[in-house]
């Protein structure tokens, strides 16, 4: 499936009004897990409240002991602060990257705003060294617009 047929697919699952927040983010998760193959683990992380830290949501693959994310630490919680997006296509070279897993050799976290507030971000684990391309990000920024219209 083609990242303009994904887009779609993501579209048509943010409109499923009969569903949970969460079932939604899941589904998204589950389509992206899917059919993009260098996407091994996918989840969402969002703003725990008042607290600077934050809370795993909705996420398919391997379990994760990360459920807390405090700000400033790991690639995400470096988004949390930075507002910008974060391609790593090998996390060894990271100094501040919190390993999930021996066998995740790239990650890209793209934040997600509504009313220009960073509230959360999509977090994509590849197993497959150097994988994302500007495309990845393009459609994940994409991704991260449309799930604003669910949280706003």
């Amino acid at each position: 499936m083609s990242l303009e047929e994904l887009k779609q697919k993501v579209k048509l699952i943010v409109a499923q009004n009969k569903l949970t927040v969460d079932q939604r983010l899941l589904k998204i998760c589950e389509t992206l897990e899917a059919n993009i193959d260098h996407y091994d683990w996918v989840g969402f992380y969002f703003k725990n409240g008042d607290k600077d830290e934050l809370k795993l949501g909705p996420y398919v693959g391997e379990p994760t002991n990360h459920t807390i994310i405090p700000f400033g630490k790991g690639i995400c919680g470096q988004v949390a602060i930075s507002n910008q997006n974060f391609v790593v296509q090998d996390v060894a070279a990271q100094d501040n990257y919190i390993a999930c897993s021996i066998s995740v050799k790239a990650e890209i976290v793209i934040p997600i705003f509504v009313n220009g507030e960073n509230i959360g971000q999509i977090d994509i684990d590849s197993k497959t060294p150097d994988p994302f391309i500007e495309a990845d990000e393009r459609f994940l920024e994409f991704v991260c617009k449309e799930v604003a219209k669910l949280i706003s």
